[in-house]
């Protein structure tokens, strides 16, 4: 674990919450959006010095009734309150998840035929470790372009930070970057061995970018969204994204992109040669 994953998440959620959404008065007076500390104190029935300490990690233990308070405080979602139960678990060293195996590189059989059955959409099975495992060929005609699945193995972390590529091929880069190091906390993190030599391969050879983002970014990464790609013969086009976890053994995600609009699923109907409308746009 990085030094106070609890901490950082409990502040990052209670700053993404504005009064409104907990039914208190927004003044205007406000300097920051958000919960005050005080605030989320009162509401989950706590003081506000034990809330600053669970922020400051001096303590990194709360009882399950204080952290069911605290999530029904922030409006966490499901995932969220599993998420910081296990930062409570890791604190108290009882959360393994995969921690010292080495990373899954095999991909079972079933699985690549669903990613056959998948064409002609662009999906991607990855490791722990954001290394490629196994790609349709749509997905290789939208990224071999733009260099991704140029490493061996290609690894999606290590491209986002490393490859200079990737700074023009992700409109939107510092959003990238974060879903990345969120992917790669999404854990046990720095006491998994194998995530742990590749933090500090990033630190060196990535800087702040990426070791800044470590002490900022909770480990909590998006299912699902938009995103933005810049492909070299496609222009600019606009993805739904979707991760899939599959079984613990697996240890290994499924991420499919989408077109977001009509544009871009025109734009994916020519670049992987299927009729138009192979590919309908979804909402994002």
């Amino acid at each position: 674990m990085s030094d106070n994953e609890l901490g950082l998440f409990l502040r990052s959620r209670r700053e993404a919450v504005t009064p409104a959404e907990v039914g208190l008065p927004t003044g205007s007076r406000r300097r920051t959006p958000g919960l005050r500390r005080a605030e989320l104190a009162t509401l989950a029935g706590v003081s506000v010095e034990y809330v600053t300490r669970l922020e400051q990690g001096r303590d990194r233990r709360p009882s399950p009734p204080v952290l069911s308070a605290l999530a029904d405080a922030l409006r966490l979602a499901p995932n969220e309150r599993i998420h910081m139960h296990r930062l409570t678990k890791a604190a108290d060293g009882g959360f393994s998840c995969m921690g010292g195996a080495m990373p899954v590189r095999t991909v079972r059989p079933t699985v690549r035929a669903l990613l056959e059955r998948l064409e002609p959409t662009p999906a991607v099975l990855l490791n722990r470790l954001g290394e490629i495992l196994a790609r349709t060929g749509a997905y290789e005609q939208l990224m071999a372009p733009i260099g991704l699945l140029d490493g061996d193995p290609p690894n999606l972390a290590r491209y986002v930070f490393t490859d200079a590529r990737a700074r023009t091929a992700f409109p939107d880069w510092d959003l990238v970057a974060d879903e990345q190091v969120a992917a790669l906390k999404h854990g046990p993190f720095r006491a998994d061995p194998h995530i742990a030599a590749l933090a500090d391969e990033l630190t060196v050879t990535a800087g702040t970018a990426f070791a800044g983002r470590v002490t900022s970014v909770p480990g909590l990464p998006k299912a699902g969204g938009i995103m933005r790609l810049l492909h070299p013969e496609a222009g600019e086009l606009r993805l739904a994204y979707e991760t899939l976890d599959l079984p613990a053994d697996d240890d290994q995600r499924l991420l499919v992109h989408l077109p977001a609009d009509a544009a871009a699923s025109a734009a994916l109907d020519r670049l992987t040669g299927r009729r138009p409308g192979a590919l309908r746009a979804v909402s994002g």
